[in-house]
């Protein structure tokens, strides 16, 4: 067999070879996480959380109100917070969440602007920054704030469904990158939109 000959048989050879190094590695790799569906988490919860706040368990009541919208989705959600000496405080929040360039980042829009379109607060007059994501069955909300003294406080919200529709939340809230809060908590699905 001349050397011509021989090197027209490795040609198909190395091909095969790196074709078959392409397939393992698309079997093996695992495919980057895309932004999921709002669908899945439209609907009405409530349930209870629990927080360990100086060496004591407080309970807080939560309703989270999540819509589809044109443009994306709102998340309406209060909680009422059980204090030691019987009063409750009641902290509710609505935002509105849009589509951006980006498929797993979804913008908010808190405030009327100058023109009367929705848009994203301003963290250097003291308000939230807030954005989303959903990957997977978690939608995560994370909102900072530029403290007075020009640090940071930034707070995590990820709502997980589980297999019934119900939803996990994991509440964390860091000043400085330091962390200060955990809370967890169990919502049920109370209808589906």
């Amino acid at each position: 067999m001349t050397r011509s000959n021989m090197m027209n048989l490795h040609a198909p050879i190395k091909a095969l070879g790196l074709f078959g190094m392409l397939l393992i590695m698309w079997l093996v790799v695992p495919a980057p996480c895309h932004a999921g569906n709002i669908g899945p988490f439209v609907g009405e919860y409530h349930g209870t959380s629990i927080y360990n706040a100086e060496e004591e368990l407080k309970a807080r009541d939560l309703d989270v109100k999540i819509t589809e919208t044109g443009r994306g989705f709102t998340i309406d959600w209060s909680t009422v917070i059980h204090k030691a000496d019987g009063r409750e405080k009641n902290v509710s929040l609505s935002i509105e969440f849009y589509t951006t360039d980006r498929p797993d980042i979804y913008g908010s829009a808190m405030r009327t602007g100058l023109f009367g379109k929705r848009v994203p607060n301003d963290p250097l007059q003291g308000e939230p920054f807030v954005w989303a994501r959903i990957v997977g069955k978690t939608l995560t909300v994370h909102a900072l704030y530029i403290t007075d003294d020009g640090g940071y406080e930034m707070q995590v919200y990820e709502r997980s469904l589980d297999a019934d529709g119900n939803m996990d939340l994991v509440f964390k809230r860091f000043r400085n990158g330091e962390p200060i809060r955990d809370v967890t908590g169990k919502l049920k699905r109370q209808s589906k939109y």
